[in-house]
């Protein structure tokens, strides 16, 4: 069992919560961290929909969470719309988007996402999709891979990195994480301090891999659909590129006149969360509120 600990919990729920007996959407469920501390803020009538792509983390969600006010939906948020109709939902009181990675998956060798621990070069949220990050590395031509280095790791030797790739993968296949912080520490420098100098180039081939910034995308749409006047959204962001978008799109929504910024400026963990749980130290929370 892996330790989870859910990132602003409780200030989340101060923002989020406005209706106790309301109807609610995790639009990234994980291991049910934000649900089930929500629930025992919340009466016995609310519901909470979970949305997650990760077949596991579903799996372990309802487990730990173990109440009959959640429904725990294997769809990405995007699908919510038609997935949250199929249950005779179409208005929500407050949906919460946490775009970080939950502790299992991070610490789950077989699942690829960790720079510091051997395993297949997976990295795939939802197990059941096709391409994995092997796939990227190993198919994508060399202009592909810059682009994703430069946009999405924001690498500053994004060609160097591509073109280290693309000629390591000419001799043999590039299939572990192993693999790949290796051929790239002769350009981008072998590990020093706690951070490893490759780990921007994981960062954007998680991205690609998953298509997370096209679903950022949809956020302010998803919310716009769904929540009533009252409802809040809340955006747990994790990088700069999320939180750039985040910010854009509630800014494009606020100037509409029929939504408003419950915070200008972003949110951050204390310092004793930062204390208690590092993976909390890049965490930024936005929040916003339909009129």
């Amino acid at each position: 069992m892996w330790t989870h600990i859910p990132i602003m919990a409780r200030e989340i729920a101060q923002l989020l919560l406005v209706n106790p007996q309301g109807t609610y959407m995790d639009g990234t469920l994980g291991l049910g961290g934000h649900t089930k501390y929500f629930l025992s803020q919340l009466g016995a009538q609310a519901r909470i929909f979970g949305f997650d792509k990760d077949p596991h983390a579903l799996e372990m969600a309802r487990e730990r969470v173990n109440d009959a006010r959640l429904t725990a939906c294997h769809a990405g948020y995007t699908h919510a719309p038609e997935v949250l109709a199929s249950y005779h939902v179409t208005q929500l009181d407050g949906a919460l988007f946490d775009l970080g990675l939950s502790s299992y998956q991070l610490d789950d060798p077989t699942r690829g996402f960790s720079i510091l621990r051997e395993g297949p070069l997976d990295m795939r949220f939802d197990t059941t999709q096709t391409t994995s990050a092997a796939d990227i590395v190993n198919t994508w031509p060399l202009s592909e891979l810059e682009r994703i280095f430069r946009e999405y790791g924001e690498e500053r030797r994004a060609a160097q990195a591509a073109h280290a790739v693309v000629t390591a993968r000419r001799t043999a296949q590039v299939t572990t994480t192993t693999q790949l912080k290796q051929l790239l520490e002769p350009v981008l420098g072998p590990q020093r301090g706690r951070i490893h100098p490759a780990t921007q180039i994981f960062q954007a081939l998680r991205i690609a891999c998953n298509r997370e910034l096209e679903n950022v995308e949809q956020i302010a749409g998803v919310i716009d659909q769904l929540l009533k006047p009252g409802a809040r959204a809340a955006v747990l962001t994790f990088h700069s590129l999320e939180d750039r978008m985040i910010k854009n799109h509630f800014k494009a929504l606020a100037a509409k006149g029929t939504w408003k910024l419950v915070n200008k400026h972003t949110l951050t963990p204390s310092y004793e969360e930062v204390r208690q749980n590092s993976r909390a130290r890049s965490a930024k929370l936005r929040v916003i509120e339909r009129l």
